[in-house]
Formats: C-alpha cells, sequence, structure tokens
C-alpha cells in the first residue's frame, strides 16, 4: 500500500503530467484491486482519473481465481455457459471500478472517470456483431462513465460509427496506423453527426481513441537491428515517438476543421488521442520514455502500475513534447523506409497481431473459467 508520506515525494512528475493537460489512467484492474482499496487510492494519491481493461487484463485476473471464487460457484451452481460467466465477472469488475471512478466524472463533466471494457474480440471482424456486443456491453455494466472499446479493424469502423450514434461512449482500440486514425476520427464525427439526427444530447458522447505506442519500435528495431548498419541501428526506438506525434498532428488537422466547427458548437466532445502500450519493451530505454516524450494538452496516457509508478519516481515532464516534433517525426519515419521497412506492411502486421493476442487470451480466460465451473461439478458449454 502507498502511504501518504511515499505518495507526497513522489507524485510530483505525475501532478506536473496532469497539468499539462494529459489524463493518467490505469491499464490495469482486478476485482483484488478494487476491493483491498488499492484503486480508490491511486485515485486519491497517484493521480489515476481513469481505467482501461483488455482481454490480458481479465485472463490475468480472472485466471488465477483470486477473489472470483464465491461469483464462479454461484455461476456454477447457476449452470450458466463460460461466456455468460466470464461476462458476468468482467462486467461486475468494471461496474464496481466505475463506482470508485464516478466522483472523478462527476467532476469533469465526464471527460474522465471513464473505466473501458472490450467486446468480444472473436468479433473484431463482425460489424454487426460488434455492435450487438457493445449495446450489450453498455446496457450489462449500467454506468455513464463506462466506455466500450471497439477494434480500429475495418469491420469496426462502421460499428462505432453506429454505437457512437446510440449515445454510448467508445474506447477505440487497436489503432498502429496514421491512415487507420484518420478513418477512426471520421467515424467518431460521423457517429456525432448520426447522434444529432436522433436527437441525442452530444455533450453527453465522450470518445478515446487508442493509439499503440511501445509495439510499433520493437517490430521496427527488429528489423532494424536485422539491418545491423551504423545507419540502422541510429533509428532504434524513434519510430514509435514520431508515429504517435505525427499522429496528434492528424488530430489537430481534423478537430480544427469545419466539419468539427459544428458539432463543436452543439456541445460535442473532441475525441482525444490516448496513448497505449506505453510500457517500454526495450530494457536499454528508458522506463518512462512513452510518458515523458508523449506529452502534450488533451490527450490520455494509460499505464500499467510498473510505468505509473517509475513516472512517479523519475519521470522527467518538461511540458509539451508533441507538438514541436512534427518536422522530425517525418524525417525519422521517411529514414526507416528509405532503408526498406514498410510502413503500411508494420502497422497492418500489428493490428492483426494485436487481435490475434486478444483473442489469445480471451481463449486462455474462457478455459481458465471452464476449468473452474467443471470443478464444482458443472459442466460448462
Amino acid at each position: 500500500m502507498i502511504t501518504v508520506t511515499e505518495a507526497t515525494a513522489t507524485a510530483g512528475a505525475l501532478k506536473r503530467l496532469s497539468e499539462e493537460g494529459v489524463s493518467i489512467w490505469l491499464d490495469d484492474l482486478s476485482r483484488g484491486r478494487i476491493e483491498s482499496g488499492n484503486l480508490a487510492e491511486l485515485v486519491a494519491t497517484r493521480h489515476i482519473v481513469g481505467v482501461t481493461t483488455n482481454p490480458s487484463i481479465f485472463q490475468a485476473a480472472i485466471g488465477s481465481g483470486a477473489g472470483y471464487e464465491e461469483q464462479l460457484t454461484d455461476l456454477a451452481t447457476r449452470g450458466v455457459t463460460v461466456d455468460e460467466a466470464v461476462r458476468m465477472m468482467t462486467t461486475a469488475d468494471v461496474r464496481a471500478a466505475a463506482d470508485v471512478l464516478r466522483p472523478v466524472h462527476d467532476a469533469t463533466g465526464g471527460r474522465d472517470g471513464r473505466v473501458s471494457i472490450e467486446v468480444d474480440p472473436r468479433l473484431a471482424h463482425n460489424t454487426a456483431a460488434t455492435i450487438a456486443e457493445a449495446k450489450q456491453l453498455a446496457w450489462l455494466v449500467d454506468r455513464p462513465n463506462v466506455m466500450i472499446k471497439i477494434p480500429a479493424t475495418k469491420a469496426g469502423l462502421p460499428a462505432i460509427t453506429e454505437v457512437i450514434g446510440l449515445g454510448i461512449s467508445v474506447n477505440v482500440t487497436l489503432i498502429f496506423s496514421l491512415e487507420r486514425y484518420r478513418e477512426v476520427m471520421d467515424a467518431y464525427l460521423a457517429g456525432l453527426e448520426k447522434a444529432a439526427k436522433n436527437g441525442l444530447d452530444l455533450a453527453a458522447i465522450h470518445s478515446v481513441a487508442s493509439f499503440f505506442v511501445s509495439r510499433v519500435d520493437s517490430e521496427i528495431d527488429k528489423r532494424l537491428t536485422v539491418l545491423g548498419t551504423e545507419q540502422a541501428l541510429a533509428l532504434k526506438g524513434r519510430a514509435a515517438l514520431a508515429n504517435a506525434r505525427l499522429a496528434y498532428q492528424a488530430y489537430e488537422e481534423v478537430f480544427g476543421g469545419e466539419r468539427w466547427t459544428s458539432l463543436g458548437g452543439a456541445r460535442a466532445n473532441k475525441q482525444r488521442p490516448l496513448w497505449a502500450s506505453t510500457g517500454v519493451k526495450d530494457p536499454s530505454y528508458k522506463d518512462t520514455l512513452y510518458v515523458d516524450d508523449l506529452v502534450a494538452p488533451g490527450t490520455v496516457n494509460t499505464m500499467p502500475e510498473a510505468t505509473l509508478n517509475a513516472t512517479a519516481d523519475h519521470g522527467r515532464i518538461t511540458g509539451d513534447t508533441v507538438t514541436g516534433g512534427y518536422a522530425q517525426a517525418r524525417v525519422d519515419l521517411a529514414a526507416v523506409e528509405a532503408l526498406g521497412i514498410s510502413y503500411d506492411e508494420v502497422v497492418r502486421q500489428l493490428e492483426d497481431e494485436g487481435v490475434a493476442k486478444f483473442e489469445a487470451a480471451w481463449q486462455e480466460l474462457l478455459d481458465a473459467v471452464t476449468k473452474s465451473l467443471n470443478s464444482k461439478g458443472v459442466d460448462a458449454e
């Protein structure tokens, strides 16, 4: 547990980050974190104003079984299917976390205090099923500060528009490319336009676009290492930041354009960029790289706890580290392309791998819950 004295000594960087207009969200959730009071404590002492979850996070939390035994026994007694059991457990955790974050939601007019839950990753390429799942999740959680996560696949784009058009707040996930990011923003604006036609209050609809960071460096660095030249090695650790900074430039363009003006006049909210996958994968890089170097107003940085603690301990928040770097970002990505590393190929691979990883984690979760239900004398279908 974090003591008040420790929090006072170490929260300086997190406080500065918040003051720069960056909302700090925790990229983790478990029942133990909620019931122990740890989540409330992080909100109180570490400037946490939101929570994100994904299939991998739930697989780690529920797969361990800790804190879920009583509910698993009840579910087994009822004879529910494994899919229903998983949804009952995950939505219960998100509902409880949303209650912890509700004061933040109310104090920020709904901008923060958000908890995200993802549609079944097996539906990533099925538009109609994604829409149906999003509606069901919003109904199950039944909290105004929930955000439904929809992957930014081709099939996900029209689902984003439809779900936003229904007045449901959305966290768009698994964005790797600049082209896809622009398509995501377009889908959001189309959704707002649909919501306006439906007579909904645009001010009540919020969205973030989760732009993944570290995985871009992991893949491109691997290819640069294979090339092994001095020029190639000098580019390691630069592509992910360049990609994210150009994404922010695209955000500024879209939400400074004519199409946005009329929506903004109707009290719509901008879809904020959210930096996801901010835990550093390469131990030779500073562990706060994707926090210190991605500071820009109106953004969200969702951090695993290790990155949150590292930032609190030794993060260097020196102001905006994004908007002045567009020219260098273009140079860095062009230099990578010039070495024969295809940007389009990399981001397409990362999207495919991202969906596959979440599908695998979800299947592992289903398998673990099936085993638990069966151990209680019930055949999980």
